[in-house]
C-alpha cells in the first residue's frame, strides 16, 4: 500500500486556479518560470527541442559561469501559512541544482525587494526526484523566492498549507475556500481531490471535483471538513455536476465541534447527525435546510453511499463571534 501524501490535508497553495504567479526569474534560458507551477504533473518529450535546446517541463537556467546562483519568484495569490513544500526534480538528472533554499515575506509588489526571511534552509537535492520538506513556520506569507545553488532546472514547486481568514458577518458559506475551510482526510480520492470541494464556482469539469474509486465490497465513502469558520450550519448545497453516470446515490453529514489543536477522528463519539441520508441525482444542485440544530460546530463529517463524485459542497451558515 502507498504511504499517505505526508501534506495531504494541506491546500496547495501555488495553484493557477487561485490566482498564484511566477513573477521573477533572474534567468530562464532553458524552460521559462512559469511551468514550475503549472497544473499538471511534469512529462518528458525524448524529441522535443527548441531555439535553446532540449525543451524541458519546468523552469531551467541556463550553465552559470561566474559566482552566484538563480532564483525565482512566487507570488501566491491568496497568501497563507505554508506547512510544507514539494522541490520536484523529475527528469531533471544531468541538469538539476545540487542545493535549493526558500525564502518568504509579506508584501503587496509583484517583486519585492525588502523583507524576505529564511523558510527553508540550503537543503541538498538529487536528481529526478520529489523533495518533501517540512516548513517550520506559522506565519501567513505572501511570496515565495525559491534560490538553486548554482543553476539548473526544478520541474515544479509545490506549495501546501492553509488559509486563515478573519470572522465574517452575515450568512456566509462557512466552508469556503476564501473563507479558510480545507477537507482533511477522505476515504478514497482515486480520481478526484478532496480539495476541490470547496473551491469557487462551479466545477468545469468531471475533473474538479471528489470522485471515489467503484466500491466492490461493502461499505461506503467518506471525507472530513474542516470549517474555516467555526458556525452553526443553516443550510448546505450539494452539487453533482458534471457527474451522470458516477453521481452517490445517497449523501448524509454529521458535525462537531473540536479545539484547535485536537486530533479529529473518524469515529470520535462527538458527531452527530446534521443532516440524515438523502437522495442525490445527476448533474444537480441539491439545497436542503431542514437540518438539525447543533449549534456551532467546526467539523462536518460526509458520508457518500456507496460511492462517486460530487463536484462542490456548501455549508452556509453565521459565524461564530469570538469573545
Amino acid at each position: 500500500m502507498t504511504a499517505p501524501h505526508p501534506f495531504r490535508q494541506w491546500l496547495q497553495l501555488e495553484q493557477l486556479r487561485l490566482g498564484t504567479r511566477v513573477t521573477f526569474a533572474n534567468d530562464e534560458f532553458f524552460a521559462a518560470k512559469e511551468r514550475i507551477i503549472s497544473t499538471e504533473a511534469p512529462v518528458f518529450i525524448p524529441d522535443k527541442y527548441d531555439e535553446h535546446g532540449k525543451w524541458m517541463d519546468g523552469w531551467e537556467t541556463r550553465r552559470r559561469r561566474a559566482p552566484g546562483h538563480d532564483y525565482c519568484v512566487i507570488r501566491l495569490g491568496v497568501p497563507g501559512v505554508i506547512h510544507g513544500v514539494d522541490i520536484d526534480t523529475s527528469f531533471f538528472t544531468g541538469n538539476y541544482p545540487p542545493q535549493a533554499s526558500l525564502e518568504a515575506c509579506v508584501s503587496d509588489h509583484d517583486v519585492p525587494s525588502a523583507g524576505w526571511q529564511e523558510i527553508l534552509p540550503l537543503t541538498d537535492l538529487q536528481g529526478d526526484a520529489h523533495h518533501l520538506l517540512p516548513i517550520e513556520s506559522d506565519k501567513v506569507w505572501s511570496h515565495l523566492r525559491l534560490n538553486i545553488f548554482p543553476d539548473g532546472g526544478i520541474a515544479r514547486l509545490r506549495v501546501y498549507g492553509e488559509l486563515r481568514a478573519s470572522a465574517a458577518d452575515g450568512l456566509i458559506d462557512l466552508f469556503a475556500l476564501e473563507n479558510g475551510g480545507r477537507a482533511i482526510d477522505c476515504s478514497d480520492e482515486h480520481y478526484g481531490s478532496m480539495h476541490n470541494l470547496n473551491v469557487s464556482g462551479r466545477g468545469v469539469n468531471m475533473g474538479d471535483g471528489w470522485e471515489t474509486a467503484r466500491r466492490r465490497g461493502p461499505g461506503h465513502d467518506w471525507a472530513i471538513l474542516k470549517l474555516g469558520q467555526r458556525g452553526a450550519i443553516e443550510s448546505v448545497e450539494v452539487d453533482t455536476a458534471h457527474f451522470k453516470g458516477n453521481y452517490p446515490d445517497r449523501i448524509s453529514l454529521a458535525a462537531a465541534s473540536f479545539a484547535a489543536d485536537e486530533p479529529v477522528t473518524f469515529d470520535d463519539a462527538r458527531w452527530q447527525v446534521l443532516l440524515p441520508e438523502a437522495k442525490l441525482y445527476a448533474d444537480s444542485q441539491h439545497a436542503f435546510e431542514d437540518l438539525q440544530e447543533l449549534g456551532a460546530v467546526s467539523h462536518v463529517r460526509m458520508f457518500i453511499y456507496p460511492d462517486g463524485g460530487i463536484s462542490r459542497i456548501r455549508l452556509f451558515g453565521h459565524a461564530e463571534k469570538k469573545s
